[in-house]
């Protein structure tokens, strides 16, 4: 493993344990270079999930876009980085426990809607304008209007 300080490739590990979900390995090291600690997280690699987009192009799953795009829609809203990646972890428990190994942009589209949508109304209509692509007012006030009926 590589120092981020000092670029040096001899570390030791201090310190192991799983996290909390049990799916990855929290390692603290130390460099033999330079002393400095760092911490380390080991995941199993999985097999790669393929992304159709609405255009019919592929590409590779990006967790990062995933949580990028959900941060965007909490923006200056009272959601906890823990809710965030709450959300990213169950939505990508299901899509590698499905038996799928393509998967269309807009499953994952409608399944971070349906989390925003009990987590924050707010981040919701910001993450659907953005996913549906409201054209106008009249499509934002019926997406809008579904939501106050579930409400009720």
């Amino acid at each position: 493993m590589k120092c981020p300080y000092c670029s040096y490739y001899e570390t030791k590990v201090i310190d192991s344990r799983p996290t909390e979900e049990g799916q990855t390995i929290r390692r603290r090291r130390e460099c033999i270079n330079c002393n400095k600690r760092f911490t380390t997280y080991e995941k199993i690699e999985e097999i790669p999930l393929i992304l159709i987009k609405k255009d019919g192009t592929r590409q590779s799953y990006n967790r990062n876009k995933l949580v990028n795009g959900i941060i965007r829609a909490c923006e200056k809203r009272p959601v906890s980085v823990k809710d965030i990646e709450s959300i990213a972890d169950e939505i990508e428990r299901e899509l590698y426990n499905s038996l799928e190994r393509e998967i269309t942009t807009k499953f994952i589209g409608e399944k971070v809607m349906n989390r925003l949508k009990n987590i924050d109304e707010v981040a919701y209509v910001r993450f659907a304008s953005v996913y549906r692509q409201f054209k106008d007012i009249n499509t934002f006030m019926d997406e809008l209007e579904k939501l106050l009926g579930e409400r009720k």
